[in-house]
């Protein structure tokens, strides 16, 4: 009774003070601005000067988590939403390629290299609210086209990078929607629920035969390194982020390539992780195709990886699935392709460039060989022959 009556005072105190109603309000919107803006630039200060490739992902995924959900409870028509989800959904794919293959592919020059870097990753974080301000407005109740005035604020040099913008995104979307085809997904979506970022699923697939193989190369004075361009249906939806058609990568011990390893999904037959590789797991396509370069190493250094081989496959492996967005590993034997053929190389030595190994791409291991360690042995056309 006590409470009740305490509230219907604070109610009638407020219709007789609407406007002190009003001013409170006021300022509690003040503060809660100031609060937001606070916030937003100590995220801002700190995506500029210490932001990585693994934040700017998060917050292309986070943005585009607000604003779909942002579409779903407004009020539009089911249409203008499924457009605008599209539209989001497109540019995430955009900003993640671009942050993966261009803005964090290269090696920074300097600071100042860095920086610059840092300030176009954060503008791609305005590509969703462009969207929302040109096409929706306030909660997406009615949608128009700009209007003359606010047309008129737009410069030339805003209208200009915004076409090349646009061409750039219709581009990149034309590509995407080639790699994201209705059988790519369906099959992507089949095999998510084999795959686990967190725990070890494969275990003791490489069988005695296959060692006896690999410690018959020994003699051999090499580790054959390979890229391929597989055709499979998650390298084509790789491709949208690197940019590249060559995404896999293996080791083999051997030149005529009968000892082939790395992580994949073990095309349904294994478990995902650490797994044999036969050269009819890289058929998938009609231009499938390999390129093989041999390193120099010694007996030790061959053993070496032969036993860390051993080790991943008696303790157990999984494939990185969640590593090819975030750039890290949860577990040490969880990894992806390029990931695990890095690893293997700072294992033995061999390693001839830096990068952390939750960064290094297939073509990583191409391009950054500055010192011309490798040596280019063949391209393997599968459907053409060698």
């Amino acid at each position: 009774m006590l409470a009740s009556i305490c509230r219907l005072q604070i109610f009638c105190r407020f219709q007789r003070f609407p406007r002190l109603r009003v001013e409170n309000n006021v300022m509690n919107l003040n503060k809660y601005w100031a609060v937001t803006n606070l916030i937003a630039a100590a995220l801002i200060a700190g995506m500029l000067f210490i932001g990585d490739v693994v934040s700017f992902n998060l917050a292309y995924i986070a943005i585009f988590v607000f604003a779909a959900v942002r579409t779903l409870l407004s009020s539009a028509k089911k249409r203008i939403k499924f457009y605008l989800l599209a539209a989001y959904f497109f540019v995430m794919l955009f900003q993640l390629s671009i942050c993966n293959g261009a803005l964090f592919a290269a090696e920074e020059r300097n600071i100042f290299d860095l920086l610059a870097r840092r300030v176009f990753g954060l503008a791609l974080m305005l590509l969703p609210f462009l969207i929302s301000r040109y096409i929706s407005a306030g909660k997406y109740s009615s949608f128009y086209l700009p209007s003359l005035q606010e047309a008129a604020t737009i410069s030339f040099a805003e209208l200009n990078a915004g076409v090349e913008m646009v061409t750039r995104l219709a581009d990149r979307i034309n590509e995407a929607g080639k790699s994201i085809s209705t059988d790519n997904v369906k099959s992507i979506a089949a095999e998510l629920p084999r795959h686990d970022s967190f725990r070890y699923v494969n275990n003791g697939t490489l069988t005695e035969e296959y060692f006896a193989q690999a410690e018959a190369s020994l003699a051999d004075p090499h580790m054959y390194i390979m890229i391929s361009n597989t055709g499979s249906a998650a390298s084509e939806i790789i491709s949208i982020f690197t940019q590249n058609h060559f995404n896999h990568a293996s080791l083999s011990f051997d030149r005529e390539l009968q000892t082939v390893i790395s992580y994949n999904g073990g095309a349904r037959a294994y478990p995902p992780g650490l797994n044999r590789e036969l050269l009819e797991y890289f058929n998938q396509k009609p231009d499938a195709s390999i390129l093989v370069y041999r390193l120099d190493c010694s007996p030790e250094q061959k053993k070496r990886i032969l036993s860390k081989v051993e080790e991943i496959n008696r303790e157990g492996s999984a494939y990185n699935m969640m590593g090819l967005v975030l750039k890290r590993s949860f577990r040490p034997n969880i990894m992806f392709c390029s990931q695990f053929v890095y690893r293997m190389l700072q294992f033995a030595d061999l390693a001839y460039f830096t990068k952390p190994d939750g960064q290094v791409s297939p073509t990583d291991l191409i391009e950054r060989d500055y010192h011309r360690r490798l040596q280019f042995v063949k391209e393997i056309k599968l459907n053409q022959g060698d």
